[in-house]
């Protein structure tokens, strides 16, 4: 693949400081079809970025996490329709948030069972602070802390926003599953990923908890000015959490993620090395909404944290741990690619059907930065147009 077209897009992004830099990975079944690192690891740090500059994945974590527990599913140790609270009690004593009673929250017990995959599917009805009014509400009015601290309390003691199974709600769904991950195999999260995903497939710097090398490759944080300028805002993550973030807790590479898309491209194969059988990965790569659909919108509840989110027109639906286009876009992804994104506007995309996988970095505030989906959409685009003048010259 001509590198030219994707590197022209990244340089004119930072070079008009639309980012600091940004890391930019393509790859089919068989290759490394792109990787091109530009600009400096913070503003007013003029170091560069390369290939081995290190990211906060944020919700990118979550379908890391979502194939750990698949592998459990494929071996027998849970089970997709078994009830959570079988395995954590703590989840079976979660209320669902009704309402306000002028600053007294309205609960009532949930009128149905969340299972595993309720917890995959982001359909248990947990909800996030920033993405949903009421329960951003709800910890300002009784002091929990929201889930950046990483404390317990903000999972054992935040009710539920929906009853399990009635509708799709982004939140601590897959801060949940982690939990369950440790619960059924007895390991932290960050060892038992390390031992299932990210060693298996060579993925070096993915990790829980950074080592003082990796922090120094990090990429700092950025947050978006009022004129458009950046201030660097570095994330700084609690000493000593008390849980491993299965929802956002990850950092890694561009160069780590893309073998992890590529694996599943394969089939859960990478060099050799197997993750998960075929057809748990067609399972994850299958809608399983049904009748809890997607929201009409998505708005923010913190803008300093994301924007609002528009809707697609096109047919979507929730995989096992991933979002799904059901319908061809033109000159882009086909039905049943795979995506999602992280907070701080990292982007990915699996097309199995073409065979082609992608992925955007960086470190910008807040998320669905126009000017960064703008060129995530163009990276995309040109890969599948480049794609598509191989295959016509080959014809």
């Amino acid at each position: 693949m001509d590198p030219r077209p994707i590197d022209r897009i990244l340089e004119r992004a930072v070079g008009d400081r639309l980012i600091p830099g940004v890391v930019a990975v393509a790859g089919d079944r068989d290759d490394v079809l792109y990787e091109g690192a530009f600009g400096c690891l913070s503003v007013g740090d003029e170091r560069a970025v390369g290939p081995d500059t290190m990211f906060w994945l944020a919700s990118m974590t979550k379908p890391l996490v979502s194939v750990a527990a698949l592998g459990l599913i494929e071996r027998g140790e849970i089970e997709l329709e078994q009830p959570v609270a079988d395995i954590l009690p703590a989840f079976g004593r979660l209320q669902v948030l009704e309402g306000f009673d002028g600053n007294t929250p309205r609960l009532r017990a949930p009128k149905g069972l969340a299972t595993i995959r309720h917890l995959l599917t982001h359909t248990a009805g947990a909800g996030y602070w920033f993405a949903n009014r009421e329960v951003l509400r709800y910890h300002e009015l009784t002091g929990i802390p929201d889930p950046s601290t990483r404390k317990l309390a903000t999972l054992y003691e935040m009710p539920l926003i929906a009853d399990p199974g009635t509708r799709w709600e982004y939140g601590t769904n897959t801060d949940w599953l982690g939990l369950v991950v440790e619960a059924v195999s007895g390991k932290g999260l960050d060892r038992f990923c390390a031992e299932h995903v990210f060693d298996p497939l060579g993925m070096r710097d993915a990790t829980f908890t950074l080592t003082g090398e990796q922090a120094a490759r990090m990429m700092t944080v950025h947050a978006r000015q009022p004129d458009g300028g950046l201030v660097p805002t570095p994330r700084r993550g609690p000493a000593e959490p008390e849980f491993y973030s299965g929802g956002a807790g990850a950092s890694g590479t561009g160069r780590d993620y893309l073998r992890f898309l590529r694996a599943l491209l394969r089939g859960g194969e990478l060099d050799g090395e197997r993750v998960l059988r075929p057809e748990t990965v067609e399972l994850a790569f299958t809608d399983h909404l049904h009748d809890a659909p997607l929201p009409k919108s998505r708005r923010s509840a913190i803008p300093e944290l994301s924007n609002d989110i528009p809707i697609l027109p096109v047919a979507q639906g929730w995989g096992l741990g991933f979002h799904l286009v059901l319908e061809d876009i033109p000159y882009l992804r086909r039905a049943g690619t795979g995506d999602w994104a992280g907070l701080a506007n990292c982007y990915f995309w699996i097309d199995r059907a073409t065979g082609v996988a992608g992925a955007l970095m960086t470190q910008v505030l807040p998320f669905y930065d126009p000017g960064i989906v703008g060129m995530s959409i163009g990276l995309e685009h040109a890969v599948y147009e480049q794609l598509g003048a191989q295959a016509a010259a080959r014809a």
